[in-house]
């Protein structure tokens, strides 16, 4: 794994931020991009999938599982004004770049950090993933043991994973790990799948 990866928590390399111009919840946008992080070049075809197919988000509390730039992290702050907005990533320089582009559009509604710096209890109504297939399945099953026990009674998470790169078997290990949680398809575009992980508690 190169130190530049965008896996990596401090990227090294140049840090430069350059303007790109993207669509988000409707509206042309421009926000600010650099090397070292995920898809620095607009918005990836899985993340435009989720935020095309996925319901409007609902709730108070709402979560970005790896917000890289912050397209799904502005998307929800654009489209839920009222609730609190946070994206995490454990790239130092993701973070950075999408608390820039909060403050750019003006979205004072999002928290951006690493995931060690949101507080423990804190729970979320509605959580969006373009999860990191690519970090191997220890990683990723770490991720989802983290973040989908945290899901309020009621809530959802979409997740958006690739069918070629596991999707199906994502959904099985899903619902065998947590019982108590409902794992559905919830829709399926251009060779990519959209998960529901739904908390029915009361």
């Amino acid at each position: 794994m190169s130190s530049a990866h965008y896996f990596s928590e401090n990227p090294t390399g140049d840090f430069t931020p350059k303007p790109l111009s993207v669509e988000l919840a409707g509206q042309k946008v421009t926000v600010m991009t650099a090397g070292g992080i995920f898809s620095p070049g607009g918005v990836d075809k899985g993340t435009k999938i989720l935020l095309d197919e996925a319901p409007e988000p609902t709730g108070h509390h709402l979560l970005d599982i790896g917000c890289g730039w912050g397209p799904i992290t502005l998307t929800l702050a654009m489209r839920a004004p009222a609730a609190a907005v946070y994206g995490v990533d454990v790239n130092s320089r993701s973070a950075q770049l999408t608390e820039m582009n909060a403050a750019r559009l003006g979205l004072s509604n999002v928290t951006v950090g690493s995931p060690e710096s949101l507080p423990e209890d804190l729970t979320f109504d509605t959580i969006w993933s373009n999860p990191p297939i690519r970090v191997g399945k220890e990683v990723l099953h770490d991720i989802m043991h983290r973040w989908l026990p945290r899901l309020s009674p009621g809530g959802s998470a979409y997740l958006v994973v690739q069918k070629n790169l596991g999707s199906d078997s994502l959904h099985k290990w899903l619902s065998a790990q947590f019982p108590a949680l409902e794992v559905s398809r919830y829709a399926t575009s251009k060779g990519f799948r959209i998960l529901q992980v739904h908390n029915p508690a009361e």
